[in-house]
């Protein structure tokens, strides 16, 4: 998204991201360092959860920042860069999960939970239904719900709901990533977490796990 030269500083003064972009830019090999290692656990967060494979997160996350070095010599600071590499990353796991449908590998079944911790989830869950388990449950049995539950919604909805509650983004952020308006984005996170709603209450109410075509509003 492209701004004129005289809103480029305000995102230069607000955002220590970008003037380390900027650094990258300028052949500065450190400061691209310091963005992987800012960024990767927040890329794998995401990426994990949209793929449902860990393997298949890790290349995609080497992918993103592969885009993101070989576009340092035409960058603008457009947006935040957060804004930026995540619309980086949502192109990069759109063409994953087109190829992955394809082949027909994507695997949703439960992982170990030292391969992605459950505790954003548990909160996902808890701010979607409104409930609290009636129950004690295992976390990894929670867990294994939960991202059923997520990946039950389509993509869109999926990730804006992860952008909004990993990367914390507003909904004009999240629509700049998606290509959406800011009021399109809040219509997909008002459906995603009604969705989710349905689709997770039987179990924090009773315990029964939800079904692989659970109904929800498209």
């Amino acid at each position: 998204m492209a701004l004129s030269d005289t809103m480029i500083p305000n995102y230069e003064l607000r955002d220590p991201d970008v003037r380390l972009m900027l650094d990258v830019r300028d052949g500065d090999a450190a400061a691209f360092e310091e963005l992987v290692l800012r960024y990767q656990g927040r890329l794998m967060t995401v990426l994990e959860q949209l793929v449902q494979k860990r393997d298949v997160a890790e290349d995609l996350a080497q992918e993103v920042f592969l885009r993101v070095f070989r576009a340092r010599k035409t960058y603008q600071p457009g947006a935040k860069f957060s804004t930026w590499l995540f619309t980086i990353a949502n192109n990069v796991a759109s063409n994953a999960l087109r190829s992955l449908a394809r082949r027909r590998e994507v695997n949703l079944s439960p992982r170990n939970d030292r391969e992605m911790s459950s505790d954003p989830l548990d909160q996902l869950a808890l701010d979607a239904s409104g409930l609290m388990p009636t129950r004690q449950v295992d976390r990894a049995e929670r867990a294994a719900v939960v991202r059923q539950a997520i990946q039950s919604l389509g993509e869109r909805q999926r990730l804006a709901l992860l952008l909004s509650k990993f990367e914390g983004m507003s909904y004009a952020e999240i629509g700049e990533t998606m290509e959406l308006s800011a009021q399109a984005v809040k219509s997909l996170l008002s459906r995603a977490r009604a969705n989710l709603r349905v689709t997770l209450e039987p179990y924090m109410k009773e315990g029964a796990f939800p079904g692989p075509h659970s109904q929800g509003v498209p």
